[in-house]
């Protein structure tokens, strides 16, 4: 039987197999793997401040700029805290197969360990890292600061600010965190079953994209959608942001092989040429049917990109992950014009068009195209390659996922509405949440 590999897991074992000492002394704080990390998590965090910021607010009217920054900013403190005080504990303490346990509430026991080694869960299947559990825990923290903050491009223009606090520490705690148990503890029944997610196609993507979607058909349409002119205010400012998000995305996808190494290569090999395909894929698209290449076409191609390539990053070589962009790109295209239209929904900028669909993508092709060399370890020589069972695992993954994120997250919306209102008043919907919401106008 096969062991189960994916994303830091994968990685931390490679590492240990590669260093024949580390066998003999037990596994020691590596200062190079250390180095990475802390880089590659300060890059998730310029993802979302100020990196998502600025690529959702160059997207809203020029009432909504500072309210739509305000979210991402103020999730980035919010769910630290919350994180610490529970997510993480939720996430990855020992648990069983479908949540953690309360063991490491407020980080519990780090104190005692905070210079050591960290290993991740416990018995035969536990996963010894070349890091301390502070980079581990807090490069996981910034993962879960930017899915809640990706959810907001979907209700952008109309939700309460009291609402999005509610709503987005219910989520964290009782969606995200679960999630991330299932994929990447050891004890997940998603990590046991075998499917893939290097970097969070499944527990940051589709899980956002999802909740998006939700959002957005629970909270209803814009006032004056489909018949006002809502372009964007300023898409220099959504350049800037995609750009950001492009950079930061190499600690994203590079950083989840949990250390500085050919795997971390290789992953951001692969990164760079899906975003770089998809963005190509979506403007050629785009140039076809409307005549004209865009500037919101070409950063949300890349994006779409980015999405697409996450799950799939540490598992699949350059040519593979040039087809991954280009179909990301094709499908990004089609979920955030004709998908949006067919089913009638407003999705203000595209969060399940782009995160949802794209995620989806990647998360399935990965079952098709991985190269089972890059996620061999000693227990499993062989690794994990592309075959239709493996697809098929893909497919489980995606749709459980799916179905528990739509389910729990109209749950979540349905409480917070009851708790504190979901949305504002037309008349503050008019005259836009700066003002309304925080007192404050873009001058």
């Amino acid at each position: 039987m096969r062991m189960p590999v994916r994303g830091l897991a994968t990685a931390a074992a490679m590492l240990l197999a590669a260093a024949p000492a580390l066998a003999q002394d037990g596994p020691k704080i590596d200062t190079g793997d250390t180095a990475w990390m802390l880089t590659s998590t300060a890059l998730v965090l310029l993802m979302t401040i100020p990196g998502l910021a600025l690529f959702y607010a160059g997207m809203v009217r020029k009432k909504n700029v500072l309210a739509t920054m305000m979210q991402s900013f103020s999730l980035a403190a919010i769910i630290s805290v919350v994180w610490m005080v529970a997510g993480y504990s939720l996430a990855f303490g020992e648990g069983g197969a479908y949540i953690g346990d309360l063991s490491r509430l407020f980080l519990a026991g780090l104190a005692e360990n905070w210079d050591k080694p960290f290993t991740l869960g416990s018995g035969d299947g536990a996963v010894a890292f070349t890091i301390p559990e502070t980079v581990f825990l807090t490069f996981q923290m910034t993962f879960a600061i930017i899915t809640p903050a990706l959810i907001t491009g979907a209700f952008a223009d109309r939700m309460k600010f009291s609402a999005m606090v509610v709503f987005s520490i219910l989520w964290s705690l009782l969606i995200y965190s679960p999630i991330a148990h299932w994929v990447w503890h050891p004890n997940g029944w998603i990590f046991g079953l075998g499917a893939l997610d290097f970097a969070g196609g499944t527990v940051v993507h589709i899980n956002a994209g999802v909740a998006g979607l939700v959002a957005a058909i629970v909270l209803g349409k814009r006032l004056g959608y489909g018949t006002d002119n809502m372009s964007p205010f300023n898409l220099a400012l959504a350049v800037v942001g995609a750009s950001m998000l492009w950079v930061g995305w190499f600690g994203f996808n590079a950083g989840s092989a949990g250390g500085a190494g050919a795997r971390a290569g290789m992953a951001m090999l692969v990164t760079q040429v899906a975003a770089a395909a998809a963005a190509l894929g979506w403007l050629f698209a785009e140039w076809a049917t409307k005549g004209k290449p865009s500037v919101l076409g070409a950063i949300s191609g890349a994006v779409a990109g980015l999405v697409a390539i996450t799950p799939a990053s540490g598992f699949v070589l350059p040519v593979p992950a040039l087809i991954i962009g280009v179909v990301a790109g094709l499908a990004g295209y089609w979920g955030a014009t004709a998908l949006k239209h067919m089913c009638g929904y407003d999705d203000s900028l595209d969060a399940f068009g782009v995160h949802g669909v794209c995620g989806i993508v990647g998360s399935l092709l990965v079952g098709v195209f991985a190269f089972g060399p890059l996620s061999a370890t000693s227990a499993a020589p062989e690794g994990i390659s592309g075959s239709f069972d493996q697809f098929l695992l893909q497919l489980y993954a995606t749709v459980a996922v799916f179905v528990f994120t739509a389910i729990g997250t109209f749950i979540l919306l349905k409480v917070t509405d009851v708790v504190v209102g979901l949305r504002v008043a037309e008349e503050e919907e008019r005259e836009g949440l700066d003002v309304t919401q925080h007192g404050e106008r873009l001058a």
